[in-house]
């Protein structure tokens, strides 16, 4: 059995040495490089070979990737490189990883054709300039081949241990069992899709109610379908920090029913959460943790992979015990981890280090997204862009002198965007193009301050930099599915602000490829009805098979009552307080317990919170806030006791809404007092109008399924497993419509509870 192995991928694990070094190298985006090297490809002549295939084998290894081109006339082999700023600031341990994949690939290519030498080309473009700087060397293939050989040797020994690693991963999960006696219900049927959908290589959506065990039922599958389908890798993606740890959970009891399990779990986290020096920058002369970073990377990497558990805290152990960097270990361990646990970014995003890695190496991977009815939301945010003129009028102010042209070009355009239009909201057809040139050049001007003032890279400067190359990246992509619009607001001097926005719309397009690059994808959650909403505009392939898998629940669990004669419209929410107080007192008075009263904004929230306190001082109350860190959700949850009594008023939609788990009678019921419906504002009217003309149901799009979405997560959490007992009241007559009826799960049974209408009564006394 041979060992699969990238020529980046081999160079990078043995050409790199000496500091981690991130200080201010602007590199260009996917679609500036690939630009690039068509462009150098496009000067040369016609006998020019670009992405030229070669493989050779060395041993056990298999090593193959594409050279950027081959001129036979002049028998030279090109590694295209496209960059920004001064090419002399560029590290040197970046140059010796350059020449190390140059000179592999001459060495393929003279097996390939039989070449004594080769003129082996570093070619490096300057995306602004286009200017080309070539470094050429004569090379023989005999030294060629010892320089190939000596770095395939070099890498062999970790080979041989990853293809021992893989056949005993792979017969372990082939051995592996269920970790329970048998199935929760409906927890097989999900099983048995997802199996299948890696077995066929098809993307599966598979809607789920809460309380059957979809983490499990999800992970479990897949893993057993890894080794027949000769799966790499594989990626649980979460929205939130709960998921990913029943992701971990998950892992653990199958590694705790199969003892010595040879499979390597590895957590994702953020940045700014692994970082141990926050206030040191990540280059060698900085941060200690950086110092030599590539040297003790080998020792760090073996000790890691050792531990085959990899969460947060074994990887940080590992780190500092070598004295690495947390966070950029953990990025090298992406490359070797059987299962990756992280947010949905690392595999969706603009420049996601999952999708890279599958694409670079050519790995064949099944991907989880675990409350997929999140994705949506979150991928428009990842494809959007926005830049707002008080930031950057502050920023023209004070920037430096050989930066007060470009910042004035911007300024120019900028407000000429709004001299003849002060509304505050303005939807444009197309793209202010005068705007995004000078946006473009100032980038120019600012990429070269960088390169020659190294020291001054920080602050709104550069904060301001990457949201410009941001809001240029996704300009050049702008389609039907993006919105571009202008949201003014008064300003000083009697001048108005704006704030200029790149909205996504459908990230579609984006997610495609992403969902084109795995064996499967398999999107779960218990709310993605309806099948078609999720499918136009995630872009999921037309043959993604649906799975709606039956509730274990029954009717008699949940008590759902419709209380149609209040309405929670904007303008009623005043006359609307005291019968809902009023409501959820007489619940509480006839069982008492631990609730949840959801409200459509904090206002809401408020005004409603203050009504009830002041009638029914005696029952306990407890609140979400604006902006809760961590241990405040925490202690809001922490409320919840078994046997307590109290009701915690919360925000539909927000940190409460989903993915919190009340077993029994720490949850015995919940309030909606909102069907969920998006605010109705000027932005998403244009959603409305857009969404109507791309598939002709622009309120269902905009504001129904989005809504009701929000409504059936927060009902979930009343009921957790198949002996819990509870009550469900939505609150607006517009529940009782049919096509809101039609939205909710099919195993609640729901009645109309109007009797509120009766006269007022005092409780508690």
């Amino acid at each position: 059995m041979s060992y699969i192995v990238a020529v980046r991928a081999l160079c990078e694990f043995t050409a790199k040495a000496g500091d981690l070094d991130l200080r201010f190298t602007p590199s260009p985006s996917a679609q500036e490089g690939m630009a690039g090297h068509a462009l150098v490809a496009s000067r040369r002549n016609a006998e020019y070979l670009a992405e030229l295939p070669l493989a050779g084998d060395y041993k056990q290894l298999h090593v193959r990737g594409r050279a950027d081109g081959y001129d036979p006339t002049l028998n030279r082999l090109e590694e295209v490189k496209t960059y920004r700023g001064d090419l002399a600031r560029m590290p040197d341990n970046h140059r010796a990883l350059h020449w190390a994949q140059a000179k592999v690939y001459g060495w393929l290519l003279c097996q390939a054709r039989g070449l004594a030498e080769v003129d082996v080309a570093l070619v490096y473009f300057d995306i602004h300039s286009q200017k080309e700087t070539v470094l050429v060397e004569r090379c023989s293939a005999d030294a060629l081949r010892d320089f190939f050989e000596t770095h395939c040797e070099r890498f062999l020994q970790w080979a041989v241990q990853e293809l021992a690693h893989r056949a005993e991963r792979d017969r372990a999960l082939e051995a592996l069992r269920f970790p329970h006696a048998d199935f929760r219900s409906g927890q097989r049927e999900l099983a048995e899709a997802v199996y299948k959908a890696a077995s066929t290589g098809c993307c599966l959506m598979a809607q789920a109610p809460t309380g059957i065990g979809k983490t499990l039922g999800t992970l479990f599958p897949l893993l057993k379908a890894a080794p027949r389908q000769g799966l790499d890798r594989l990626f649980f993606l979460a929205a939130k920090t709960p998921g990913r740890q029943l992701a971990l959970d998950a892992a653990r009891l199958l590694e705790a029913n199969a003892p010595g399990l040879p499979l390597r779990v590895l957590e994702l986290t953020a940045r700014d959460k692994a970082c141990e020096h926050p206030d040191k920058a990540c280059h060698g002369e900085s941060c200690p943790l950086a110092q030599g970073f590539y040297d003790r990377l080998p020792a760090a990497r073996r000790a890691a992979l050792e531990r085959v558990w990899l969460d947060r805290d074994s990887v940080r152990e590992v780190a500092l015990e070598h004295a690495v960097c947390p966070y950029y270990l953990a990025q090298e361990l992406a490359r070797w981890a059987d299962l990756q646990v992280g947010d949905y970014n690392y595999y969706f995003d603009v420049s996601a280090l999952l999708h890279g890695l599958t694409q670079a190496n050519q790995w064949r991977v099944g991907v989880l997204v675990d409350e997929a009815h999140n994705l949506l939301e979150r991928a428009r945010r990842m494809y959007s862009a926005e830049l707002d003129q008080a930031g950057f009028d502050t920023l023209r102010r004070e920037a430096p002198a050989s930066l007060k042209k470009p910042l004035e070009r911007i300024n120019r355009t900028w407000r000429e965007l709004s001299k003849d239009d002060d509304t505050p909201y303005q939807a444009l057809p197309t793209l202010p193009g005068k705007f995004i040139a000078s946006l473009q050049s100032a980038i120019t001007d600012i990429t070269n301050h960088f390169g020659e003032h190294p020291t001054q890279v920080h602050g709104a400067l550069l904060d301001f930099y990457f949201e410009a190359m941001h809001f240029c990246r996704m300009a050049d992509t702008f389609d039907s599915h993006t919105l571009f619009d202008i949201r003014r607001r008064p300003g000083t001097r009697g001048r108005s602000l704006s704030t200029l926005c790149l909205r996504n719309l459908v990230p579609a397009p984006y997610l495609q490829p992403r969902f084109a690059a795995t064996r499967s994808t398999v999107l779960f959650s218990a709310t993605l009805s309806p099948r078609h909403f999720h499918g136009d505009l995630l872009g999921l392939p037309e043959n993604t098979p649906w799975v709606d898998v039956q509730s274990p629940f029954s009717a008699g669990q949940l008590a759902v009552r419709v209380v149609g004669s209040i309405s929670t419209r904007f303008q009623h929410r005043t006359a609307s307080l005291e019968p809902i107080a009023e409501l959820m007192a007489r619940q509480f008075e006839e069982r008492p317990g631990n609730y949840l009263a959801f409200f459509s904004s904090f206002d809401y929230l408020q005004q409603t919170l203050e009504r009830f306190a002041a009638r029914f001082p005696h029952i306990p109350l407890w609140t979400q806030s604006r902006r809760m860190d961590e241990p405040a959700r925490q202690a809001f949850l922490e409320r919840f006791v078994e046997g307590g009594q109290g009701i915690g008023f919360a925000v539909l939609g927000g940190a409460f809404g989903e993915g919190i788990d009340l077993p029994g009678d720490r949850l015995i019921g919940a309030f909606v007092a909102t069907l969920g419906l998006p605010q109705l504002n000027p932005v998403n009217e244009q959603i409305r109008q857009r969404m109507d003309q791309l598939f002709g149901a622009g309120y269902d799009y905009t504001y129904l399924y989005p809504g009701l979405q929000k409504v059936v997560q927060a009902a979930g959490r009343v009921i957790r497993t198949r002996e819990d007992r509870g009550v469900l009241y939505l609150i607006d007559d517009r529940f009782a419509r049919r096509e809101v009826m039609r939205l909710l799960p099919g195993w609640w049974k729901v009645e109309r509870s109007d009797s509120h209408e009766s006269a007022a009564i005092r409780l508690g006394e």
